[in-house]
């Protein structure tokens, strides 16, 4: 074979040996780094991206079946020492005008349609009678539910209890969300509004203790009837 063909030869098959080299040399690095990355530990997806947490009670559904899931930014935070929450008997004011402690009825553990504890005191009274804060205390929430009807979540002095007064006919002129509310001042007046028997005019009141004040719809239940009894 004569010089002129070895050099043609040569000339011809060297891009492809190059050629063929760099594809090689592509493979081993390609390797290489899928290997290290897929040997990386996968982070979890975090919880906050699975559940949204509830930012405030949704209609037709009761305050306190909410079950507390946490927020974004305090889910992992050590959750704050929860404050025993103390009110004397009798501390309390009768939240219905005209109502006298005798005439209050302990139905605080009575059983519902739905199988619960009742949790709360019903007050009768006449449609339209005032009703007024037990204690002085912050209106945090004006809501209106299918259940609840027109209803009122006031914060108390201690930040940590809170104070629900449900099937209001109508709130007092001029209470709104951020007001602070004397004991004793009118801030609506009792009705038939949400699950209610047309007619049976009456408060439904609760009181829950709650450890993050921004979840006020989210707390442990009290029973009412004895703080607003003196004799008990």
């Amino acid at each position: 074979m004569s010089l002129t063909a070895k050099h043609v030869i040569i000339m011809v098959v060297a891009p492809f040996v190059t050629m063929a080299a760099l594809v090689l040399l592509l493979t081993i690095f390609l390797l290489a780094f899928y290997a290290q990355h897929s040997a990386a530990p996968t982070s979890p997806v975090p919880p906050d991206a699975r559940h949204s947490p509830h930012a405030s009670p949704m209609i037709g559904q009761s305050p306190s079946n909410l079950v507390s899931r946490g927020t974004p930014e305090n889910r992992d935070a050590t959750r704050p020492v929860e404050t025993v929450v103390v009110i004397k008997p009798g501390s309390l004011t009768i939240p219905v005008v005209g109502v006298r402690p005798e005439q209050l009825r302990d139905i605080y553990s009575e059983s519902r349609a739905e199988g619960h504890a009742h949790n709360t005191l019903d007050i009768m009274a006449k449609c339209d009678t005032q009703v007024v804060a037990a204690t002085a205390g912050k209106i945090v929430k004006l809501f209106q539910s299918e259940r609840g009807g027109v209803t009122i979540y006031q914060m108390g002095a201690d930040n940590r209890t809170v104070y629900y007064y449900a099937h209001l006919a109508r709130y007092a002129g001029g209470l709104a969300e951020g007001r602070f509310a004397q004991e004793g001042e009118v801030i609506g007046y009792a009705g038939d509004a949400g699950s209610v028997v047309h007619g049976a005019c009456h408060l439904h009141f609760a009181i829950r203790t709650v450890t993050d004040p921004k979840r006020y719809w989210d707390g442990e239940n009290i029973n009412p009837y004895p703080l607003l009894r003196p004799s008990l």
